[in-house]
């Protein structure tokens, strides 16, 4: 009899993904009965009750998606008091897309993996606007306070959250391994744009990376123009921290590329430990410095910096090694374009192309106007070149690609790698704006 068992199960028609239409009174009970490869559709309309992802698990090839039914009206949801409005909990392969989240200045996040929850996995937040988070610098747009992997957030924008977004924990533990953050518009934050923390050894759970990973940062607004905490509370527009010191995830690192970092009154533009790629980026800072590289919970490990462009009245690019550490570890920082006072204090600064910044509109195309006319490519004439060894710049993801996407040419510094029109202003719906 057994074969006919077997014989049943694979003449069984294979479950079919559904798809379902949701409205702000519905849709909590279609919700939760999302099943691998179902779609949630939502109407548009005003949504009270939050959004709670809460064990649904898809899969690479069935994700489950909860999205706008018309892209042209996304379901609005406002925040609640004592909720996250968008709550994930033991979840995974999970596509949400399309919404508009309003916090009220309520002391509420927007999107967090929940601290209570195991895990959260292949998570992919797009096309979010997330609006009035913001009601002191701990609240949070985006936040993991549960080991998490594999989570994309794309296309999103924040404006004038307490932080833009947060991954991990404060202490190291709850660690975000594998993310991709592109394309995002973030600003106006009182803290952090983003931050990433530092780790404590990896916890083993399964399906958790286990072997080298990178976490990719990559063509997105970092702003912090207006809105930014009183200088006590200062902090970068991005900060990343150190990967485990050992076990699996120690050989980790980021690839941070391809970004426009714009303003900070209080702090640098980045900070960084760890080991980490930092490449193809444009750093502008009336106020103060651009880079800096320091021992914050470790110390800086195997790093790079180049083809960066950078304008600032301080100090542009700046690796502070710690004195106490004997081991020696590659940081080189070469190919960078920085009109600035002090240009580098490096180390292991090379070759690098350095004017000051009152040099800038001799050779820039307009390097002090407001946005959007504000651009920092070359004038047409110019040619931004330096002999350098290519065979030092570093073979990680898009390094032959200059900051619009096009083929670098030979021996150029800066952002920008050929003379072609560049792809500016910035394509973004929400630009920030020069005070």
């Amino acid at each position: 009899m057994r074969w006919l068992l077997v014989l049943g199960l694979l003449l069984a028609p294979a479950v079919q993904a559904a798809t379902y239409h949701a409205n702000a009174a519905d849709y909590r009970g279609k919700l939760a009965a999302l099943q691998p490869g179902d779609t949630l559709l939502l109407s548009p309309g005003t949504y009270l009750q939050g959004l709670p992802v809460h064990r649904l698990v898809g899969s690479s090839e069935r994700p489950i998606q909860i999205i706008a039914a018309d892209p042209q009206r996304p379901p609005l949801f406002l925040a609640r008091r004592g909720q996250n409005t968008i709550s994930i909990v033991d979840s995974a392969h999970v596509l949400i897309k399309g919404l508009t989240l309003d916090g009220r200045n309520l002391p509420v996040g927007a999107v967090k993996a929940e601290g209570h929850a195991n895990w959260s996995h292949h998570i992919t937040l797009e096309g979010l606007t997330i609006r009035g988070y913001g009601v002191h610098q701990q609240i949070v747009a985006i936040s993991t306070k549960a080991p998490s992997w594999n989570w994309v957030v794309r296309g999103n924008t924040i404006i004038g959250a307490g932080t833009g977004m947060y991954f991990g924990n404060s202490d190291g533990s709850d660690p975000f391994v594998a993310g991709l953050i592109e394309h995002n518009l973030v600003i106006n934050t009182r803290g952090y744009n983003l931050q990433i923390k530092h780790q404590q050894p990896r916890p083993a759970i399964e399906g958790m990376p286990r072997t080298a990973s990178e976490t990719i940062i990559r063509h997105n607004v970092f702003s912090k123009a207006e809105g930014s905490g009183h200088p006590e509370q200062a902090r970068p527009n991005v900060l990343v921290g150190h990967w485990p010191l050992q076990g699996a995830g120690k050989d980790d690192r980021y690839l941070i590329y391809g970004n426009f970092f714009f303003q900070n009154p209080h702090e640098a533009l980045f900070q960084g430990e760890g080991r980490f790629a930092l490449y193809n980026n444009i750093f502008i800072n009336d106020y103060g410095d651009a880079i800096h590289v320091q021992p914050h919970n470790d110390i800086p490990r195997e790093l790079s910096i180049f083809y960066n462009t950078v304008l600032t009245p301080m100090t542009g690019i700046v690796v502070r090694r710690a004195e106490a550490e004997k081991r020696e570890f590659a940081q080189p920082v070469i190919a960078n374009l920085i009109f600035a006072k002090v240009p580098v204090v490096a180390e292991q600064a090379t070759v690098n192309l350095s004017r000051p910044l009152v040099d800038a509109p001799k050779l820039l195309m307009a390097p002090f106007e407001s946005l959007p006319q504000l651009d920092v490519s070359p004038q047409t004439e110019m040619h931004m070149r330096e002999t350098f060894d290519e065979q030092q710049i570093p073979r990680v993801l898009d390094a032959d690609l200059d900051f619009d996407g096009r083929l670098r040419w030979p021996q150029l510094v800066g952002a920008y790698g050929t003379d072609a029109a560049p792809a500016w202003p910035l394509r973004l719906e929400r630009k920030p704006t020069r005070p």
